[in-house]
């Protein structure tokens, strides 16, 4: 390999590494997923009762999962605990929740989305479960990382 063709790697390298800032979540995901991100719509009736259920799944899942009182090392670890609890939740109020199924149609407990349900509308929806250390809200530390 040339010289200047190293460098040129190196610094493709470097920018790949370097966090993005700035950009919109919704490209990022549109452009991981390859899927195009629909806008939620307060006025759309389907949307309003879709929130409705979304609130009433976390504050289920709450309920249940601190009934565990689970401890680990780092809080983002709870995110993978809680996902049978919300998927639990999900499907108690009749959303059909499951692990979402790979281009290969099995089914993934791993990576993005953690959940795929459908609303009471039919409508196919993707659901990441993200959680954090409560002592931490008032902080500048970051609650989400997005590593594709």
């Amino acid at each position: 390999m040339s010289d200047e063709y190293t460098k040129k790697l190196e610094a493709v390298i470097r920018q790949m590494l370097m966090p993005l800032k700035d950009v919109p979540l919704k490209l990022v995901i549109e452009v991981i997923a390859g899927c195009r991100i629909i806008p939620f719509d307060r006025s759309n009736g389907a949307d309003i009762r879709l929130l409705e259920n979304l609130k009433k799944t976390a504050a289920m899942t709450g309920l249940e999962f601190n009934k565990l009182d689970v401890a680990r090392p780092r809080p983002n670890e709870i995110g993978n605990d809680i996902e049978p609890f919300v998927m639990d939740a999900l499907n108690e109020l009749g959303c059909k929740a499951a692990a979402p199924l790979t281009a290969n149609g099995k089914k993934k407990s791993a990576g993005y989305p953690d959940i795929e349900f459908a609303d009471d509308s039919g409508r196919t929806n993707y659901l990441e479960c993200k959680t954090f250390n409560i002592e931490n809200i008032e902080t500048t530390q970051r609650s989400f990382y997005l590593s594709p």
